[in-house]
């Protein structure tokens, strides 16, 4: 199932999408089927301008990121700050050393200021190699790097490196809850990932709190034509599509309870 989700995304992304109908088109243009191959080109040519010159991605990014919001005060005591991997470029690590942040910096840098603040949390992380090849360091060993660089004693942090999906997370996280004997779990992710986790979690009957991280949109987002940033809009575009074949397929699979879980 792993190796099937990670080549079906490698087709199905929005440029990939387009190059595989545009090459489709073109074959069947130099075959003869000039008018089939036309509507493949066409729909390979909607597809990049939807992804690229639309604010279409962003505003779907933006219904994920408004599902679940931050609590407006943080708790006076935290149990566990329970981090879910996907922040950190694994095979730049395993190679160099240190730690090596993506986009998703903050499901770290949040969980640092909380680990802070609340020195009796014990700090959880939920991230192996998602990679297909499985040879790279999971987050969960890199992130000893981190917190140790910030003064954190190792005794505090739990390590799970098992996981490559998120549901992988809750079903290795869930186990590690009840050997460690943690409770009242913060639940840090990006904030357009939080209703697919959010959904897995409560599934897997763990309790937790959400607690948004990285928005990658201003929130007041319209639909609409965007011609000044075409790389940024791909980006958005691909998490958010992603992210809606993720909920749709793990509703279809049984693996949360409602497509669009929710507050």
């Amino acid at each position: 199932m792993f190796i099937f989700s990670k080549l079906f995304w490698l087709a199905v992304q929005p440029l990939s999408l387009a190059f595989l109908l545009a090459t489709f088109g073109a074959l069947l243009a130099f075959t003869g089927f000039r008018r089939t191959g036309g509507i493949a080109a066409a729909l390979a040519a909607l597809i990049l301008f939807v992804t690229l010159y639309t604010t279409a991605g962003g505003v779907a990014l933006q219904v994920l990121e408004a599902r679940f919001s931050k609590p407006p005060e943080e708790p006076q005591e935290v149990g566990c700050i329970l981090i879910l991997g996907g922040a950190m470029e694994n095979e730049v690590t395993t190679s160099r050393g240190g730690v090596e942040f993506n986009q998703a910096a903050e499901r770290f840098v949040e969980p640092l200021r909380l680990a802070l603040r609340h020195p009796g949390a014990r700090i959880l992380v939920s991230g192996g190699d998602g990679s297909i090849s499985g040879a790279y360091e999971g987050e969960a060993s890199a992130s000893e790097r981190l917190f140790s660089a910030f003064g954190i004693p190792p005794d505090r942090l739990v390590k799970e490196n098992a996981s490559r999906t998120t549901y992988e997370n809750a079903q290795q996280t869930k186990d590690v809850l009840a050997r460690e004997g943690i409770t009242d779990c913060l639940m840090v992710t990006s904030a357009f990932h939080m209703p697919r986790s959010m959904g897995l979690f409560r599934r897997a009957g763990i309790p937790v709190t959400p607690w948004p991280v990285d928005y990658r949109t201003s929130g007041i987002l319209h639909l609409g034509f965007d011609f000044t940033q075409p790389t940024s809009n791909a980006q958005l575009t691909s998490t958010a599509v992603r992210e809606w074949l993720g909920l749709v397929g793990y509703y279809a699979t049984g693996r949360i309870d409602n497509v669009f879980p929710a507050e």
